[in-house]
């Protein structure tokens, strides 16, 4: 691309998405900032859930915007943009992918690559609550808006709830997710909440995967905003997989399971997910970093493995 271009210039021809590095999005995004609404209005869309036995089975990659960035012991495992968009398209390409969630810079690099047509879209919203942090538990909506999501035509919204009965934060962060559950539903457009019951220790937000917080969270976040219509809940697999039936009768909402960062022990957590995901709730399976930097190296494996289990 020439650095000298005018106002009548008609820009450059569409790159080959497969060529398309980083220093090609650089180069588009400073030059046609404006490509990124273009690719949006030019995708294909599709239907949530396809069929009346449709499930859904999501990768995610909205870890970098709250700088949470390790995978394992690797504490800058996804800082390498132009790797985890490697990584992203490997996946996306296997049979059985439905989509993607991530946050509004990754999901526009998968726009300007061409890599999300026909997928399903699905946009990250609250990201403030830094990872680490000592304000995390007061996350702010510093992501996608609701009008941001309609705008660009994706298919619905994320927000990310947790709760430390200890922390005053956690009330903004109550407060706000229901009236984004509100927005989101007056757009008619799905949004999913990831509840958790929080504690720190040691200075750490810790989740507690107990039954017991788990079903409180389930409860606290179905009856968010004045309408529930538009609402999945996002839940983890409790520390006792037996418990999730009892747990996941709590709410009568449509639910996707979290995978999280499993460690090496990987064969344990499909295991786990897939006694989970024969419970009448549930719709599907969100994961990410379990998929995208499985412990050998193989994402197409891994990403194979996890829809076999739906």
């Amino acid at each position: 691309m020439s650095a000298g271009r005018g106002p009548a210039d008609p820009g450059p021809a569409d790159p080959t998405p497969a060529g398309l590095g980083p220093a090609g999005l650089a180069r588009i995004r400073a030059r046609h900032p404006e490509a990124v609404a273009e690719a949006a209005a030019r995708r294909r869309r599709r239907p949530l859930l396809r069929g009346d036995g449709g499930r859904l089975m999501v990768i995610a990659a909205d870890h970098p915007a709250r700088g949470a960035l390790g995978v394992g012991g690797d504490a800058l495992a996804m800082a390498d943009r132009g790797d985890l968009l490697d990584r992203l398209r490997l996946a996306l390409s296997r049979p059985g992918v439905d989509g993607v969630l991530a946050g509004a810079d990754v999901l526009e690099d998968l726009l300007l690559l061409g890599a999300l047509d026909g997928k399903v879209v699905i946009g990250s919203m609250n990201r403030g609550g830094l990872a680490g942090a000592s304000f995390e538990m007061d996350d702010r909506f510093t992501g996608h808006r609701p009008q941001d999501l309609a705008r660009l035509g994706f298919d619905a919204g994320k927000l990310l709830l947790r709760i430390d009965y200890q922390d005053p934060g956690s009330l903004d962060t109550l407060h706000a997710a229901a009236r984004a559950v509100d927005s989101m539903a007056e757009r008619q457009l799905p949004v999913f909440v990831e509840p958790f019951i929080c504690r720190r220790s040691h200075g750490k937000v810790r989740s507690d995967l107990s039954a017991g917080a788990v079903t409180r969270s389930i409860a606290i976040a179905s009856g968010l905003g004045g309408t529930s219509a538009y609402t999945w809940l996002k839940v983890p697999v409790t520390e006792n997989p037996d418990d999730m039936a009892q747990v996941m009768a709590t709410s009568t909402l449509p639910a996707v399971l979290l995978g999280g960062d499993i460690g090496d022990d990987q064969d344990a957590a499909f295991e786990k997910w897939r006694g989970a995901l024969q419970l009448p709730t549930v719709q599907g399976l969100v994961a990410g970093r379990s998929l995208l930097y499985p412990a050998d190296g193989d994402v197409a494996a891994a990403v194979d493995t996890a829809v076999g289990l739906l």
